[in-house]
């Protein structure tokens, strides 16, 4: 009989310390899946995950790059173990995107006429001036409003 691997990741020193703030937000995840869809958009279905995928990752984020609370190794463990988007925090570093709300709104081949997302516009240059993004629900993540 061949033996039983178990794969068991080290957890930094640290991680009990946030630990119960990304238990609660993989909760709600869990019950934003499972929640009913009935009477909304095929788009809205969608909408609360996003938005709690946005606020896991930048509760890491702001952890390590504005308060300066956690390590690098529990930073990139977080990452790796998938507690936090890499992608959208790499964005998040650039300059124009401190506040994008999803990396999917800023790809042009999402969007009709190769542009980007209609919340991506700031909120002075639009014509209407309430909208909401079809990916993911948000009212507009321009770095300028």
């Amino acid at each position: 009989m061949p033996k039983v691997r178990t794969n068991r990741v080290k957890v930094p020193e640290g991680f009990e310390l946030i630990e119960p703030t990304l238990l609660e937000l993989q909760a709600k995840m869990r019950e934003a899946e499972n929640d009913t869809h009935d009477g909304k958009r095929k788009c809205e279905t969608l909408w609360p995950i996003f938005k709690i995928a946005h606020q896991k990752s930048r509760y890491v984020y702001d952890l390590y790059h504005r308060r300066k609370e956690i390590s690098k190794e529990l930073y990139e463990f977080c990452l790796d173990q998938g507690y936090a988007d890499r992608n959208l925090i790499a964005k998040w570093k650039k300059p124009g995107y401190e506040r994008l709300c999803c990396s999917r709104c800023m790809q042009p081949r999402d969007h009709n006429f190769q542009t980007t997302c209609v919340c991506r516009v700031p909120k002075h240059l639009r014509e209407e001036k309430v909208i909401e993004c079809v990916h993911c629900g948000c009212n507009g993540c321009a770095s300028g409003d």
